[in-house]
């Protein structure tokens, strides 16, 4: 396991849908720390509460009950400036990609630096198309999604969570959508990008074939981290 500096840390974070007699809790006291150059992936069944978690220590949900420390900021009370500010430092891959079908694949990675003060038109060019070059993808920077598998999407759905340089790449279910050898290929991908720019990963996942490349394995069952 990674002994490099912490990145996330949460403490007895707690989460509930619905009020009253509706209420129902999904996550039940969950701690952990993250740390800079670690693979960690989360496995469990559906439903489980993975995503929820995700989405809470990624500054994407608002934090009901416990602490979480997110690049050395306090998320609980986080005002929505505060949350949007967070954001910056984290990659988001899910299993839908979620690119945008009117625009390119450069100009789908290239939106990702829209919110980066101080970078020139040509420079967000410049890094969008070596980001795609990195993932494969130099060939088809010029084509829309419903021109692109399954699997090159995903690619540039990689290209984009990593294209503002996070310091801590979330995935979720990155595979789902994909067939096996495809799926094993993003994660291996993930891996290696994810060591060359010395950022940690974390991927929320059931799927059993990409367990091995984890620095190290939680598993989240019915709210219970262990």
């Amino acid at each position: 396991m990674s002994t490099g500096a912490i990145l996330v840390q949460a403490r007895d974070v707690r989460h509930a849908f619905g009020e009253g007699v509706l209420r129902k809790e999904v996550l039940h006291g969950i701690s952990c720390d993250i740390h800079s150059r670690e693979i960690l992936i989360i496995a469990g069944p559906s439903g489980s509460g993975k995503t929820t978690f995700l989405t809470i220590i990624g500054a994407l949900r608002a934090l009901q009950t416990g602490s979480v420390k997110l690049l050395g900021q306090e998320l609980r009370g986080a005002t929505h400036q505060g949350l949007i500010e967070a954001r910056l430092g984290i990659g988001f891959i899910f299993q839908q990609h979620n690119l945008l079908p009117a625009f390119t694949a450069r100009e789908n990675v290239q939106l990702a630096l829209a919110v980066v003060p101080g970078l020139s038109p040509l420079e967000c060019k410049t890094r969008a198309s070596e980001l795609l070059s990195a993932v494969g993808m130099s060939e088809h920077t010029h084509k829309r999604p419903s021109q692109l598998s399954g699997g090159q999407r995903q690619r540039v759905a990689i290209a984009r969570a990593l294209v503002r340089r996070p310091r801590i790449i979330l995935a979720d279910e990155p595979t789902a959508s994909l067939d096996g050898v495809t799926g094993r290929e993003i994660v291996e991908l993930l891996q290696s990008l994810a060591r060359e720019q010395d950022c940690a990963l974390v991927v929320i996942t059931h799927d059993q074939r990409v367990l091995s490349i984890a620095d190290r394995l939680l598993h989240l069952e019915d709210g219970i981290l262990t």
